[in-house]
């Protein structure tokens, strides 16, 4: 009895070399371990950035805006959400306007932490960038497929 694969090799190189699902994973970790590392003297993750930049704005916004935003489903956001309340990094309350909605809301220690890390950011968004021969093409072609 034989073990060998009645499918093709080549289909499996050729998805290797061609599919652009597995290109875009693979630079996103690679990205995301980038950032990572960058972020690690201020006990950040590259999402835990993400999410607190995401919420630096005028008003605290509600937590529709920030899921949609990130890409993320609201059960996620709260999961991600509870270690950065924890830290007292972020507040969670309850929408005046409707009770039954949650704004999120930077607190001055998240701000604070924001404003350490953003030089940080900057630098290794600097680096990222000499990565890639168009980095607005790159973006615009992100853009369009998400």
């Amino acid at each position: 009895m034989s073990d060998r694969s009645n499918f093709p090799y080549e289909s499996t190189l050729h998805v290797r070399d061609t599919c652009l699902c597995l290109h875009l994973q693979r630079a996103a970790r690679a990205a995301a371990r980038l950032f990572d590392e960058a972020f690690r003297p201020f006990g950040l993750t590259n999402g835990q950035f993400s999410l607190l930049m995401s919420l630096n704005r005028p008003e605290p916004p509600v937590m529709g805006d920030v899921a949609r935003l990130l890409a993320l489903d609201r059960t996620t956001l709260t999961a991600n959400l509870k270690p950065l309340e924890r830290r007292g990094l972020v507040e969670i309350r309850p929408d005046p306007s409707d009770r039954r909605s949650r704004r999120l809301k930077l607190t001055r220690e998240g701000e604070e932490l924001l404003a350490k890390a953003y030089p940080v950011w900057r630098e290794t968004h600097a680096e990222l960038e000499k990565l890639v021969g168009d980095p607005d093409r790159l973006r615009e072609d992100l853009l369009r497929i998400s």
